[in-house]
Order: structure tokens, then sequence, then C-alpha cells
């Protein structure tokens, strides 16, 4: 795979660069991507932000709130986790979908991690979370992207993340910080984050025989007018959360899927879904 570079820390930008890469970007090849987020949540395209993220702390803390593209649940950023972005060509989703989920846990083994794949969308290492990931499909494209905790603030992301009862219920556990490790606790050959992010560049690009993508300042333009014009608005960070008089929900084996009901006049006024469900396309098409 050919690599990317993209230095930015803003979680606004990081978030317009991926829908691009996905809609936009001249490529006839899969392309990848490591990059960081200051501190920030990242909240899922269906998911309602009161109920999955203390908003007070997070304003408190001047902790940024960003709504991705993808489905899936509410994840904390710092820059002590690094984020990964796949997008390839796809003809064939039942194919390409598990081989490119599954290329970032053959580099961590690589690298000497245990890691393996769990459920609908996570990396364990020895039954602990250390990665997320998410897709979502453009026409003949498919873009996988996810978190590696390498050495996250736990303390920070166990505050800031209000997971329902429901979903904690179902895996088992008791609490957010239970589930999760930090990758730096079984890589103690490599020293820091930048360290961690050259090697897996190294191993995704198959040791930069696959060259690297360089941008054109036309598409860096689009991607600072899609950040202003779209990721960074209210709109669509809290304004797209559903808004309901009635709210129903119930754990399926896609995740989570919620329906918020509005009424008027013993009518239903209108009707959205939510939650932290994976699918291919929008629910707004139900």
């Amino acid at each position: 795979m050919r690599y990317l570079k993209n230095l930015h820390t803003d979680p606004y930008y990081n978030m317009a660069f991926d829908e691009y890469c996905l809609e936009s970007l001249p490529i006839d090849e899969p392309v990848f991507y490591l990059w960081q987020n200051r501190p920030a949540v990242i909240v899922g395209f269906n998911q309602e932000v009161n109920t999955e993220v203390n908003l007070e702390y997070l304003k408190q803390k001047g902790i940024a709130l960003v709504r991705r593209v993808t489905g899936g649940g509410a994840v904390y950023h710092d820059l002590g986790n690094l984020n990964y972005t796949i997008v390839g060509k796809s003809e064939d989703l039942e194919r390409d979908y598990p081989e490119y989920a599954s290329l970032m846990m053959k580099a961590l083994q690589s690298l000497g991690v245990p890691a393996t794949l769990s459920g609908r969308n996570d990396i364990l290492v020895n039954g602990k979370k250390v990665s997320g990931f998410a897709k979502r499909v453009s026409r003949n494209r498919l873009m996988v992207h996810g978190t590696l905790m390498y050495q996250v603030d736990v303390d920070v992301l166990t505050n800031v993340l209000n997971p329902s009862a429901t979903k904690l219920q179902s895996k088992g556990i008791a609490s957010v910080r239970s589930r999760v490790a930090n990758l730096c606790d079984y890589l103690p050959e490599i020293q820091d984050i930048q360290t961690f992010s050259n090697r897996l560049e190294e191993i995704l690009s198959c040791h930069y025989a696959d060259k690297e993508f360089k941008l054109s300042e036309e598409n860096l333009a689009d991607i600072q007018k899609l950040t202003d014009e779209k990721f960074a608005t209210w709109e669509w960070n809290y304004g797209r959360s559903p808004k309901a008089t009635l709210t129903h929900s119930a754990r399926l084996a896609c995740g989570t899927v919620e329906i918020h009901l509005t009424l008027a006049e013993n009518r239903i006024a209108s009707c959205q879904f939510g939650g932290d469900f994976l699918g291919n396309l929008p629910a707004s098409d139900v």
C-alpha cells in the first residue's frame, strides 16, 4: 500500500481528511496514513452525544467533540493515541473488509504483540481492547479507520466517556478501565509513539517499497474547506444528535440500534435512527 503523510493534530481537520480521501482522492490502489489528534472525543455518525459523552467534563478540560463519518461508538483520542486510515477500491465488500480490517492486527503481530480481532470491530491483546475500528463504503471505495492506544491517559478516557449500562452489561464487565490496555506495555523495545508510528509505516508500506502518495495544494485546500464548512461546525457535531419525545433501543448483532420518535398530535412527526451500530449505508435510507 502507498502511504500519505498527515501531520495535523486538529481533530476537525482530520475527520475532513478521512472523508476527502474516501470520497475524492484520485487513487487507483490502496493507501494508508497514520495520524494523531489533540485531546478529543470522536463520536460515531449516528450517536446521540448527550448519552455517550460527559459533556460537562469535556468542557472543563477543553476537549474537542467531533463527529466522524463512520458508525460505531464514541472514542477518546489524545497524543498518546495513534490512529490509522486505510482507503482502497472495493468490488467485493465481503472479501475486502475482513482483509483491510486485519492489516493492522497483522502489523502489530509482526512487532511481537499478541493481537487478535474480536467481535465487530475490536483488536484485543490478552483480552483487553487496544484498538477499535469502523468502516464506510462510498460507491466502489471502502475506508477502514481506527485507533491504537499506545499511551493514552486512561483516567481522562474513563471520565469523558459515558457508555450505556446495556453496553457494559452485554460485554460482561464493570467499567471502561477494566477493558482497555496501552500498547506501550507490550512493546518495551519501542521508546515512544513516534518510533511506534515509524515502525508501523515501514511495515504497512512493505519497507517503503510502496511509495508515498503526495497531496497537491488543491487537495489540501479542499480538505481545509471541508473542515471549515462541515466538520468544525456545531450543526455537524451537535446538531445531528436526535431530539425525540420517545426513544427505544435494542442491542443487536450490529451494535446498539436506537429509534427516536417525535410525536405531534398523536402521530409520528419524525423518526431518526441512532446508536453505535455499524452499517455500510446511512440509516436515513430506511
